[in-house]
């Protein structure tokens, strides 16, 4: 950070300005100390970290600057590993002292260079170089972030699976920290932790359509706890196409698709009767199949019962795991756009659902309103992130308040194709 020549400086040179003659040079281009080519800072300040060869840092303890000079002080410090990652820190308000505030990352080389200021105002420079041992713990955590890269609709969530559990709300907050999010255009989202080993990151609304979305972890080398350190992993490129949104009307019994703001098509459907009713909210596709055998005893109910059924399937895009999809139903074409009579699944048409299997993406949202039906679970069964609203999905944050207890994904069944 600059700062302005204090007032005394100014007079001095134009005092000599006056008595010798001498340009405003004298005290650098235009009389502004600030402007002089910085001086070697090393005998006034200090470092915690060891710069002798055969040395290294205590990864554990934080870094430490401070100015051992009287008439200097300090007025930047910036640390970067040598993958680029920056050591946050902070300044006394005197400029006495700089101390890092995240931890360093261990068995790492650091660049720090620090910039001063003497009692003149001219500026002072001290770069140092120093290298982390490695960690004592031999665990590691590793992440993996989902899904796989590619394009996706809108509505796509990002994940980060961890390969051991973290239940210390401290300890999650310096996994939450190190794992980023960056998109373009630029978007507010936040992390949630689904269970102790998984988080999911949306932002406040949808993506923007054809928005780039880079996601990276900065936790290698970090110490999470007594001897858990962070593990790689591999950096995640994600991509969003237009911006479609199924709305199902159970009520109307008719489902509008919107292309970007726009109704590109308005279909008749039929959705679940009394005693299956299709789940209202957001719902995320989690896949399309050309092709799927459905059996009503995958979702309880008897064989040979009066509600029994096993019909070939096809056009169905999957919304949830446990066997919700869009798909076509010829045997309920009388009864579309007037009745809901399926067994919670959203039935259209061959040709409608031949359009609109071919419409939508894996990552578009679908939803549903004025169903009887209960609200998409939010995790566990598919992507019913979107259903909480902002503020609670905050709340799941280890960086912005107490994390609330979630349902396991894994203790949430996934079931095979199911109602029709």
């Amino acid at each position: 950070m600059n700062h302005a020549p204090r007032t005394r400086t100014v007079v001095s040179c134009t005092l000599l300005v006056i008595a010798l003659g001498a340009s405003a040079s004298a005290c650098g281009s235009d009389g502004n100390p600030l402007a002089a080519t910085p001086y070697d800072a090393a005998d006034q300040i200090a470092f915690n970290a060891p710069s002798d060869d055969g040395k290294k840092a205590d990864p554990d303890k934080p870094l430490e600057v401070t100015a051992e000079d009287d008439d200097s002080r300090i007025t930047d410090v910036t640390a970067t590993d040598a993958t680029g990652r920056h050591l946050a820190g902070e300044l006394s308000a005197d400029g006495t002292r700089w101390h890092s505030t995240s931890p360093l990352a261990a068995n790492a080389h650091y660049t720090v260079r620090v910039s001063t200021e003497d009692d003149d105002g001219a500026p002072g420079r001290k770069v140092l170089d120093f290298d982390t041992s490695k960690p004592l713990g031999k665990t590691r955590l590793n992440v993996t972030f989902g899904p796989k890269a590619g394009t996706y609709g809108v509505g796509q969530p990002v994940t980060a699976k961890l390969d051991r559990p973290v239940k210390d709300k401290a300890q999650r907050a310096v996994v939450e920290r190190a794992l980023r999010v960056d998109s373009t255009p630029a978007v507010a989202g936040a992390w949630h932790w689904v269970d102790d080993k998984e988080l999911h990151y949306r932002p406040k609304e949808y993506w923007p359509a054809h928005a780039t979305i880079q996601v990276r972890s900065d936790l290698e080398g970090i110490k999470i706890g007594d001897r858990l350190w962070g593990g790689k992993a591999k950096p995640l490129k994600l991509t969003t196409g237009e911006r479609i949104i199924a709305v199902t009307d159970a009520s109307s019994h008719s489902m509008k698709v919107y292309k970007n703001e726009e109704v590109i098509k308005e279909l008749p459907v039929t959705t679940g009767k009394p005693g299956f009713e299709t789940r209202n909210g957001v719902k995320v596709v989690l896949g399309k199949e050309y092709f799927v055998r459905m059996r009503g005893t995958s979702i309880g109910i008897a064989e040979g019962s009066s509600e029994s059924y096993d019909l070939p399937v096809y056009y169905a895009t999957r919304l949830t795991w446990s066997g919700e999809y869009v798909h076509a139903a010829p045997w309920s074409v009388g009864s579309q756009g007037y009745a809901n009579v399926s067994h919670g699944c959203t039935g259209m048409s061959t040709s409608n659902a031949e359009w609109f299997f071919d419409t939508v993406h894996e990552g578009d949202v679908v939803q549903v309103v004025n169903s009887d039906g209960h609200t998409m679970e939010p995790f566990g069964n598919g992507f019913g992130d979107w259903n909480l609203d902002w503020k609670k999905w905050r709340e799941g944050s280890a960086l912005v308040a107490g994390t609330p207890d979630a349902p396991s994904a894994d203790q949430t069944a996934r079931l095979r194709p199911e109602s029709v």
